[in-house]
């Protein structure tokens, strides 16, 4: 009977130890959180902010160590690098970009013609069996601006591939769009004074991105700064150019 008693006692020891250790606090990250690399040094809110923003980073984190044990009060947090594989593997983990209100999946979109800021034609015959990539965006919104590295990878990637466009229609003069560009180079056909185009859409929401596959449908539209929005992009590209050409 002592024996039973005994190990009841040491059960509900390990059980309760068992819940402790499962309550422990969640370690909480905000502005001021000490956050550094593997060298040690401790990065600004600021810095590191924007570092996990552009989707580069990762963050760490671990609780401190007291006497030789971890102490769950207190945690420290580490930014560490991505590689293209971690982050292909994280952004398909996330949700898809949800829909934007001014397109429909499936829906043919009737080929238009642009000018871009250097003066080359984007015709609508030049769409046929082509898969074409809109972005609309303007210089005065932050999601647009912060995306453009991205776009720009994605655009370069497929610069040598004559059946994908990318076209970037602007809202801004192009006087603007020129002086903007030059300091922050963007990798598509950029097209000034853009309102008219987004006008035909009703697009009121920056940026909106758009994939149109070789059939002239839409596959993928999204309004707002999405961290995976250029990994959708890209695959949707991708499904695009396995598919059959007109």
């Amino acid at each position: 009977m002592k024996k039973v008693i005994i190990l009841t006692i040491l059960l509900l020891a390990v059980i309760i130890a068992q819940a402790q250790t499962t309550n422990t606090a969640r370690p909480k990250l905000d502005q001021n959180s000490i956050v550094k690399d593997s060298s040690g040094m401790v990065y600004p809110y600021v810095i590191w902010q924007k570092m996990l923003q552009s989707g580069d980073y990762a963050m760490k984190s671990r609780p401190m160590m007291k006497d030789g044990k971890p102490d769950y009060s207190e945690w420290e947090f580490m930014i560490v690098p991505q590689t293209a594989q971690q982050k292909a593997e994280k952004f398909a983990r996330m949700p898809r970009p949800a829909d934007s209100k001014f397109f429909t999946t499936g829906e043919t979109i009737k080929p238009f013609k642009v000018h871009d800021i250097n003066g080359k034609k984007v015709e609508a015959k030049d769409w046929a069996g082509k898969t074409v990539v809109l972005n609309y965006w303007f210089i005065g919104c932050p999601p647009c601006r912060a995306e453009i590295p991205d776009l720009n990878k994605l655009a370069l990637k497929y610069k040598d591939n004559p059946n994908v466009i990318f076209i970037a229609i602007a809202l801004d003069q192009d006087y603007d769009v020129v002086d903007f560009i030059k300091k922050n180079p963007l990798a598509y056909h950029v097209v000034g004074d853009g309102r008219y185009f987004a006008d035909m859409f009703k697009i009121h929401l920056y940026p909106t991105n758009v994939v149109i596959d070789k059939q002239g449908k839409v596959q993928l539209h999204y309004s707002g700064g999405y961290q995976n929005g250029p990994y959708w992009l890209d695959k949707t590209i991708q499904e695009s150019e396995k598919s059959t050409s007109l």
